[in-house]
């Protein structure tokens, strides 16, 4: 389960409420941050569930920042805002935006080292990049150090601008790194206030876009969705329950409908390159 959406901000009793039904519903991978690009105080808000139920979850929360020092500062203040001594999981986050420069964050001095650090240590167990522009980026890195998870956005529409599916995953693959699809909607739009998210993705396309993300050749059987309605996630536990893969024909239509989409979305999420 990702974050509530951008436009919604539920008070703590009712993330509370929408966090504990998740759980009962078989729902264990938790995917959070701090309050930045949207989060709000999911941190906050579940740590609530965590004192009852940490055992039994897969805690992942980011970290948005070059330097490692500071990564590290970002890391401990996640781990208190949660409630918990360690995570599952920690992404670098957003390796593909401006102020992630890998100069910096892969350097002796950068994130990634200082949450490598952190693993050695036993603040998290695992350590992985996230990112949803600049794929050769993810590739480079792939190259060159050890990673455990890639979180990146893959959706049948951005397949034809960023497409994280073809030029990164299959190396992932090869290495044994876990895969997880994010962005399987497109992302939101910004909704008028008071009012639910929307996603750029036309609601009719979204059964399918969630079996898209599924069908991946490798991926975890994971997608990080964020849900701010008990309504949407009963719908994305139907979707879950009921996944089949895409057949043949169905992949075909779908590439067609994604190619005519992307050319309206071009590369919403930054550069490509």
């Amino acid at each position: 389960m990702g974050p509530q959406p951008r436009a919604v901000r539920l008070n703590t009793r009712d993330a509370v409420r929408l966090y504990e039904t998740a759980f009962r519903e078989g729902i264990t991978y938790f995917d959070t941050a701090p309050e930045f690009a949207g989060y709000g105080k999911a941190q906050s808000q579940l740590s609530h569930l965590l004192k009852q139920v940490r055992p039994q979850i897969f805690l992942v929360t980011k970290c948005y920042e070059p330097d490692g020092d500071r990564a590290l500062e970002l890391l401990e203040s996640n781990l208190r805002e949660l409630g918990t001594t360690y995570a599952d999981l920690v992404f670098v986050h957003s390796v593909g935006a401006d102020k992630m420069d890998p100069r910096i964050v892969f350097s002796k001095h950068g994130t990634y080292a200082a949450l490598m650090k952190a693993k050695s240590l036993g603040l998290t167990r695992f350590v992985g990049l996230s990112g949803h522009s600049r794929p050769s980026r993810f590739v480079h890195a792939l190259r060159q150090f050890d990673i455990d998870v890639l979180l990146n956005a893959v959706n049948f529409v951005d397949r034809h601008t960023y497409n994280f599916e073809e030029q990164v995953w299959p190396a992932a693959a090869q290495a044994n790194i876990g895969l997880i699809a994010m962005k399987v909607f497109g992302g939101a739009q910004d909704p008028p206030p008071n009012t639910l998210s929307h996603s750029q993705m036309p609601v009719e396309f979204h059964d399918m876009a969630f079996r898209y993300a599924l069908s991946q050749p490798h991926v975890c059987c994971c997608a990080t969705i964020g849900m701010a309605t008990h309504r949407e996630l009963e719908e994305n536990l139907g979707r879950a329950r009921m996944f089949t893969p895409l057949s043949i024909g169905e992949a075909r239509r779908l590439h067609d409908v994604g190619a005519l989409l992307a050319r309206q979305w071009t590369n919403h999420f930054g550069p490509v390159s």
